[in-house]
């Protein structure tokens, strides 16, 4: 099935490129919906789990403004993400030593106990492209990667 069928379209596109822009869209509240299902079962949105991976990955506390800047999804509000975690015990919050008006966050044991168990089905989330075989796959990031400019 194609765009056109999964959006119900029924006059074509003004163009190729705008069938992919609206494909690239479609594609990743697609691809969202999956794993909102796979981090549902822990209790945590994709935004949340997004913050705890930044949190796991960054090894020291970072800064509120650290994590949006790295968040995969720029209009979070980070803040409330964050007492939300810090509320479920999976990240901690401590006022930054270098600057008392920053706040530093970390993840706690809890918070990598859970990425530890989302790690273990990986496979789950890997499944959502596979479809795809490995040269599609890097076709496909290469060709993102260049419409955004990053190239």
């Amino acid at each position: 099935m194609g765009i056109e069928e999964d959006i119900q379209q029924r006059k074509d596109f003004r163009s190729e490129f705008h069938k992919a822009s609206v494909n690239i869209i479609y594609s990743a509240n697609w691809i969202l919906e999956k794993v909102k299902e796979f981090v549902s079962h822990e209790d945590i949105t994709p935004q949340q789990y997004n913050i705890l991976r930044i949190l796991r990955g960054s090894q020291v506390p970072i800064s509120t403004l650290q994590i949006r800047e790295r968040m995969l999804d720029k209009m979070s509000d980070t803040s409330r993400l964050v007492e939300r975690l810090v509320k479920k015990e999976l990240a901690i919050k401590k006022i930054s030593t270098v600057d008392k008006r920053l706040v530093d966050v970390s993840i706690s044991e809890k918070g990598l106990a859970l990425l530890e168990r989302l790690d273990q089905k990986n496979h789950e989330i890997d499944s959502i492209t596979d479809t795809l075989t490995l040269a599609e796959a890097l076709i496909m990031n290469e060709l993102l990667d260049k419409m955004r400019g990053s190239l």
